[in-house]
């Protein structure tokens, strides 16, 4: 009887067993239905919209469609269209002098340009050593009113002005160049292929302070990095003032490779994916720079090199000193690169730090403030390493963290 019993218990609990996991399998699989349906939706909404305006344009525009342009930006608009602040969508063009920047080569005249904000012309920031432009005895401090019969001041966008610059190896750029005592001159410059490095270094204050200017964390700075450290350490430097300042920080694991260099053993930084993940990016040695440590910041000191900032003072002392950074604490994605040579970026995580802190939309706020007067920040391209008042700040607070003051 007992027996019996149980046999039929086992029964009822199988058969209950079978229709709760029925009902469990059924309750999914509609979730995964109705999901996939609203994505079809959606979908579907999106080219009937796409291809209403295609007919209506087609069917009465005036102007000759550019297929390739049309394309493009169409592509681009979807990346703006996402929500997502930091993806990026670089046209086959776009994306081929990314690479050769990552890479620390490029092809072009061989300078480095911003929008002056007075003028409207292109300032000249930097003039690369072996390039065209260093030959032509062009000069930082002077400007490009004119490309071609383009006049500088039209060209609003710094990535532009930069890529009119550049240009496969034998063609040549005609510009109009005033000198930095405004004298003008008309130039034809032959495009040739020229190195980018991203780090230059200084001693100050009769050798006892190194200062090495970080202009972005690239393929190559990692090694830059660590040689120009070694330089100044064995020229006697007893402190070191890492200038970040415009250092949008690209790349990440140069960010993380530099600073491991620096900072003693530890988790220096971790993503967070959006289901709440966390994985460690990088784990420090035991090596690291034992002098006294600053790094001067400012609004465009972003992603990596925020990363760096941060890792050096909370695992190595450091101090920063400038103005509060952009506050770009994410991790994109590796580069998704399509048919036609085009390519995009999308977020993939969040940035934290080794005590599980973000400074995404927050950034970094300066242990000391060194924001300029409005007649600094006009003068902000004329200064040099000695005359610069955010860099003799942050050379003030290394030497006296070094006991030197």
């Amino acid at each position: 009887m007992s027996k019996k019993i149980s046999l039929g218990v086992a029964a009822t609990i199988a058969i209950i067993a079978m229709a709760v996991t029925f009902s469990l399998t059924m309750v999914v699989s509609m979730q995964m239905f109705n999901t996939t349906v609203s994505s079809v939706k959606n979908k579907e909404r999106q080219y009937n919209k796409l291809s209403e305006i295609d007919r209506f344009v087609r069917a009465g525009e005036f102007f000759t469609i550019d297929e390739d342009t049309l394309n493009d930006k169409l592509a681009a608009g979807y990346m703006n269209g996402i929500n997502d602040k930091y993806a990026v969508y670089y046209t086959a063009k776009e994306y081929s002098e990314k690479q050769a920047v990552e890479k620390g080569t490029l092809t072009g005249i061989g300078v480095a340009v911003v929008n002056d904000s007075s003028s409207g012309y292109a300032r000249i920031i930097r003039v690369y050593d072996h390039s065209p432009a260093s030959e032509a005895g062009i000069q930082v401090g002077g400007f490009i009113t004119a490309i071609g019969d383009e006049s500088t001041r039209n060209i609003t966008s710094t990535a532009r002005l930069t890529s009119k610059l550049l240009g496969e190896e034998g063609t040549t750029t005609n510009i109009t160049y005033l000198t930095p005592d405004r004298q003008e001159q008309q130039l034809s410059l032959v495009h040739s292929n020229y190195k980018t490095p991203t780090i230059s270094t200084s001693q100050l204050t009769a050798g006892s302070c190194g200062y090495l200017r970080i202009d972005a964390f690239s393929t190559g700075t990692a090694s830059e990095f660590k040689t120009a450290v070694d330089s100044l350490l064995q020229q006697g430097a007893t402190c070191l003032v890492f200038d970040l300042r415009d250092n949008t920080g690209e790349n990440l694991n140069a960010g993380l490779v530099s600073a491991d260099y620096c900072v003693p053993s530890g988790e220096i930084a971790k993503e967070q994916d959006k289901d709440g993940n966390v994985t460690v990016l990088r784990m420090s040695d035991e090596n690291e720079i034992t002098v006294p440590m600053v790094c001067l910041v400012n609004g465009s000191t972003a992603g990596s090199a925020e990363l760096f900032a941060n890792a050096l003072r909370k695992m190595g002392g450091a101090t920063i000193v400038g103005t509060k950074t952009a506050g770009k604490g994410v991790v994109l994605s590796d580069v998704q690169s399509f048919s036609d040579g085009s390519a995009a970026y999308i977020t993939t995580g969040l940035l934290l730090d080794n005590e599980d802190q973000t400074w995404n939309d927050e950034g970094l706020r300066p242990d000391i403030d060194a924001t300029l007067s409005v007649d600094e920040q006009n003068s902000y391209y004329d200064y040099t390493i000695d005359t610069d008042p955010q860099i003799s700040k942050a050379v003030n607070a290394a030497m006296s963290l070094a006991g030197q003051n």
